[in-house]
C-alpha cells in the first residue's frame, strides 16, 4: 500500500511509484505515447518545494508526470495547501501556449481530480540553476566552468515577460476582458504563500527563517530595520493591490530550463503555478536576484575566471530588460516604474534566499568562506534594491 492510500494523508491517490505513474498514464490514454510498459523506465526530478515530478521513457519517446500534493512536498502534510494550485498552472500553461509556445512545455493531458498534468519531456534541457551551480562547482574545483550561453537564455525570458505583460494589460484586454482575466487567474494559497515567505516572514522573527552565522548581526538589524519595513510594507501592497498584468509569479533560475537543440541555445519557462494577475516587474525582479545572486556567488570563488563568470551573469541582467522593452508595448514611464518595482522585489527575493526560507543553492554549494562573503554581499545588496529601486550596476 502507497502511502497515498493511507487514511489522513491525501483525499485523492499519489504518485509515489513508477508503477503508479504507468498506471496513470494508461489511465489517461497516454501510455502508448512513451511506447507502453515495456522496457519503460519512470525516474523521480522533483527539483522545487511544491510538487513531485517523474519522467516515463519508454521506446517510442518520454514524458513528464507532475502532480500537486495537497501540502508543500518539500516539508510534508505539516504544511498542508490547497492542490487547487494545478489547475491555476494548467491555465497558465493555456495562456501562455497560446503567446508563447516556443517558451513553454506542451501540456498533453489535465487531470483535475488527481491534481496532475502531463507535458512533454524536456530532459535534453537542464534547470538553470543547476546550470549555474555546475560552473560554480567547477570553479571551485579549479576547472573551467562549462559553456553556457547565458545571454540568450536571458534574452528568450525577459522576451516571454515582455510578450506575456503586453497581451494581458487591461489596454491589452480591454476592461471587462480583463477582469474576466483577474477572476480567472485569482490564486489566493499561492499569493498567501508569497505574502508569508517573501514579503513578511524573513523581517521578524519566524520558524521557517535560517541564515548562516556569519550574517546573524545583520539579520537582527534588519527585524528592526524601519527603513527596510517601509520599504517591505510599500512593495507588498504593490503586490496586493497592482493588477497590471498576467504573471508567472515564480520567476527565478529554478523555473527556467536551457539546453542546445541543433546548434541553438533553446529555452523554456516552466512551473508557473503561482500565476496571477499582479505588478509587471515582479517576474523581472525575481530573475534578476536569482541572476545576481549567482553572480556573486561566483565572485567569491575569486580569480580572474570566477569574476568573469560573474560579470557574465551580472550583464544577463541588463540583457533580460532590454529584451523585456524590445517585446513590452507600454509607455517610457511606464517602464520606469516597472523598473522601480523588479528591483524591490529584487530586494525581498534575495533577502528571503539568504535570509528566510528556502535558500539559494548557489551560495549553499560554496565552502564555508566563499558562502558567507556572497551571502553578506548578497544581503545588504538586497538592502539597496528594497529601500532605493535600483542597483548600482545596472
Amino acid at each position: 500500500m502507497s502511502a497515498a492510500q493511507e487514511p489522513g494523508e491525501s483525499s485523492y491517490p499519489l504518485l509515489v511509484t513508477g508503477a503508479d505513474v504507468l498506471d496513470h498514464l494508461d489511465r489517461v490514454g497516454l501510455l502508448e505515447r512513451i511506447g507502453g510498459r515495456d522496457d519503460a523506465a519512470v525516474a523521480e526530478v522533483t527539483a522545487g518545494n511544491m510538487n513531485r515530478v517523474f519522467v516515463a521513457r519508454g521506446v517510442a519517446g518520454g514524458v513528464a508526470v507532475k502532480q500537486a500534493p495537497p501540502w508543500v512536498q518539500v516539508v510534508g502534510p505539516e504544511w498542508p495547501i490547497d492542490p487547487e494550485r494545478i489547475l491555476a498552472e494548467a491555465r497558465a500553461y493555456s495562456r501562455l501556449s497560446e503567446l508563447g509556445p516556443d517558451v513553454v512545455p506542451e501540456i498533453l493531458h489535465l487531470d483535475a481530480e488527481r491534481h496532475t498534468l502531463v507535458m512533454e519531456d524536456l530532459s535534453d534541457l537542464a534547470v538553470l540553476r543547476d546550470l549555474l551551480v555546475g560552473q560554480l562547482r567547477e570553479l571551485v574545483a579549479g576547472r573551467a566552468p562549462a559553456p553556457l550561453d547565458l545571454a540568450s537564455v536571458a534574452e528568450s525570458t525577459g522576451r516571454f515577460v515582455g510578450v506575456l505583460s503586453s497581451s494581458t494589460t487591461r489596454e491589452a484586454l480591454g476592461a471587462a476582458a480583463h477582469d474576466d482575466l483577474i477572476a480567472e487567474s485569482a490564486n489566493p494559497d499561492l499569493c498567501s504563500l508569497t505574502l508569508d515567505v517573501v514579503l513578511d516572514e524573513p523581517y521578524r522573527e519566524h520558524e521557517h527563517n535560517s541564515w548562516r552565522p556569519a550574517i546573524a548581526d545583520r539579520v537582527t538589524a534588519l527585524y528592526t530595520d524601519d527603513e527596510v519595513h517601509a520599504a517591505v510594507a510599500a512593495i507588498r501592497a504593490v503586490f496586493e493591490t497592482r493588477h497590471e498584468a498576467l504573471l508567472h509569479g515564480d520567476l527565478h533560475s529554478g523555473s527556467v530550463m536551457a539546453g542546445v537543440r541543433d546548434g541553438a541555445t533553446i529555452t523554456k519557462v516552466f512551473d508557473p503555478e503561482f500565476s496571477f494577475v499582479g505588478p509587471i516587474g515582479m517576474d523581472l525582479g525575481l530573475f534578476w536576484a536569482n541572476l545576481a545572486i549567482a553572480a556573486e556567488a561566483a565572485r567569491a570563488v575569486g580569480g580572474p575566471v570566477a569574476e568573469k563568470l560573474a560579470g557574465e551573469r551580472e550583464a544577463a541582467i541588463d540583457v533580460s530588460w532590454n529584451a523585456f522593452l524590445d517585446s513590452w508595448s507600454g509607455s517610457g514611464e511606464g517602464a520606469d516604474r516597472i523598473r522601480d518595482d523588479a528591483w524591490r522585489f529584487a530586494g525581498v527575493e534575495a533577502f528571503r534566499r539568504v535570509a528566510g526560507f528556502s535558500h539559494a543553492a548557489d551560495i549553499e554549494t560554496l565552502p564555508d568562506a566563499s558562502a558567507d562573503t556572497a551571502t553578506a554581499r548578497v544581503f545588504d545588496r538586497a538592502r539597496g534594491w528594497l529601500v532605493d529601486g535600483r542597483d548600482p550596476l545596472h
